[in-house]
């Protein structure tokens, strides 16, 4: 099947989630998905209001893409009726696949413009906050995203728990993926525009209603906008927001922070806080049976010289290739310095381990510091990746 036919039903695409490049130069600037479920007493008024806005904005140039989950409504009947009124509409019919984010993705796989768009098709998007979007786009936004919680942004009738559920999910967010969600204000959006060449030839790989962080997470998104929209109540219908929701959110959540996890770095960050590891208990040892210091003021000096140890593989080996373009004795102190300091705080953690296992439980003071070691290494790297070398890379 092709556009030629006018009134027929896009094909599905199938295979994995990953959007193409175009081939040819599109004069099609825009491809906006609505992605359906049961919104048959929607659908005209959200294609119409949606046609209105974009023919004054962009002429033929645009498509509007409704991705129907095969309503027990035939919502994808009812849009597909308005072809002919609307040729700039296109509807897909999906009966094997289920899911908004799945939708989104299938949609845009069909697409052919050089901007790629969501907005939800039961009017609680104000279709008016498009025009908004497409003007942060034009000044050269990567991402254009509809927040409710910047200037001009809000909800309207929504009850105490369900104030408190979104901004915990939020909360939550910027606990498990800080830099990801750190960017953006209203992770759980659905509204917004993305340039097509930010989001191929990446395999996608949502779960649930949010496509959003997905695409943040996992593009090549550097400049983002936002713009305040107020959520808006349903005119007709019923909403699909329910606890699985939150779940799948939390899920994707947790998805995105282990595939997101830099395992190559951290190999390397194990395998020189191991060698970390010999140098800590020589020196504890060497500390305590030769010299005869106490228990902590052993921990703490043994741990010292082992950070001081794993900086210097840290810095040649598992971030090797940013020190490099930081070259200098000045600059590596700086970094040493920054390493130290967050180290401290996991140093803290190693000594009241050991002094908890050892006096509180009974540990042997060299099993204690084993399982201090073990359990500060993840707090080092994450740290350490996140604050020393990142701001070592961004050149501060």
């Amino acid at each position: 099947m092709t556009f030629n036919q006018p009134h027929s039903l896009l094909p599905v695409p199938s295979g994995i989630l990953e959007i193409s490049e175009l081939a040819v130069t599109s004069k099609m600037r825009l491809s906006l998905v609505l992605p359906t479920y049961n919104e048959a007493k929607n659908i005209k008024a959200a294609i119409a209001i949606l046609s209105q806005l974009l023919d004054a904005t962009l002429p033929e140039a645009y498509e509007l893409i409704v991705v129907d989950d095969n309503s027990p409504d035939k919502t994808w009947k009812v849009a597909q009726e308005l072809i002919p009124q609307y040729p700039q509409l296109r509807v897909m019919r999906r009966t094997k696949e289920r899911g908004l984010s799945t939708a989104v993705i299938r949609g845009w796989q069909a697409a052919t413009g050089e901007i790629l768009g969501v907005i939800d098709a039961d009017l609680q998007h104000p279709p008016q906050v498009l025009l908004k979007l497409w003007q942060e786009i034009e000044s050269g936004a990567d991402l254009a995203l509809a927040s409710r919680h910047v200037e001009g942004g809000g909800v309207s009738e929504w009850s105490f728990i369900r104030r408190f559920l979104s901004r915990g999910a939020q909360m939550v967010g910027l606990i498990i993926l800080p830099g990801v969600l750190g960017r953006i204000s209203d992770p759980m959006s659905g509204y917004f525009l993305v340039r097509r060449r930010c989001v191929t030839q990446i395999t996608l790989n949502p779960l649930g209603y949010k496509i959003l962080i997905e695409v943040v997470a996992r593009g090549k998104i550097r400049w983002i906008a936002e713009t305040g929209y107020v959520f808006q109540e349903r005119h007709a219908g019923e909403s699909k927001v329910t606890w699985k929701q939150y779940v799948e959110y939390l899920q994707h959540l947790l998805r995105l922070r282990f595939s997101l996890w830099p395992l190559r770095r951290f190999f390397r960050f194990g395998v020189v806080g191991f060698s970390g590891v010999f140098v800590d208990l020589a020196v504890f040892f060497l500390l305590r049976e030769l010299i005869g210091l106490g228990l902590t003021r052993s921990a703490i000096l043994s741990a010292e010289v082992a950070i001081i140890n794993n900086f210097f593989g840290n810095d040649l080996w598992t971030f090797g290739d940013i020190s490099r373009q930081q070259r200098g004795w000045q600059k590596r102190s700086k970094r040493l310095l920054k390493f130290n300091l967050i180290c401290l705080s996991g140093l803290t953690l190693n000594v009241l381990l050991v002094n908890l296992l050892f006096n509180v439980f009974g540990f042997n003071e060299y099993l204690a510091k084993l399982v201090a070691i073990a359990a500060v290494t993840l707090w080092n790297f994450w740290f350490n990746l996140k604050l020393s070398w990142r701001v070592t890379d961004s050149g501060m």
